[in-house]
């Protein structure tokens, strides 16, 4: 889920970087906040959890195919966003919905919206009971899993 503000950010990233991807970071240097890179510069790793993607709704110049043969994961397919974090940080997380925001302020380290005067924020929102089993009936995809 992203908020307005983080949707008009990545539509301007992607207008001029292409094709991006999030990984919430873990903390250390970066300060825990979700770091956008263009598609296929993050090694994502097997254990890393894809926790969702950003639909934007399309929009722009070079959308992917349905019938694009490399599974969602092409250079093309700009409406979508995956969005992953580290197999622990999930553990920590996983009873929340984490909600993509942006605000004034520097981004963190080589994230694209460094230099825009905005930074990406994550904030969360616990999961109540009924979401929390849905969720437990269907586990999240694995980097393994989707072969990245």
């Amino acid at each position: 889920m992203a908020t307005e503000p983080a949707v008009e950010l990545i539509r301007e990233l992607v207008g001029r970087h292409g094709p991006v991807m999030f990984h919430q970071s873990g903390g250390c240097c970066d300060g825990s906040a979700p770091m956008c890179y263009p598609e296929g510069e993050f090694k994502v790793g097997q254990r890393d959890v894809l926790v969702g993607e950003l639909d934007l709704g399309g929009g722009f110049p070079f959308e992917q195919d349905d019938d694009d043969e490399t599974g969602g994961s092409s250079p093309s397919s700009f409406s979508r966003i995956r969005v992953w974090i580290s197999g622990p940080q999930f553990d920590a997380w996983k009873h929340t919905q984490l909600v993509l925001d942006a605000v004034p302020g520097r981004g963190s380290g080589f994230s694209l919206e460094n230099p825009t005067g905005r930074r990406f924020l994550s904030r969360a929102r616990t999961f109540d009971e009924r979401e929390m089993e849905l969720l437990e009936a269907h586990p999240p995809q694995l980097g393994m899993d989707l072969d990245v």
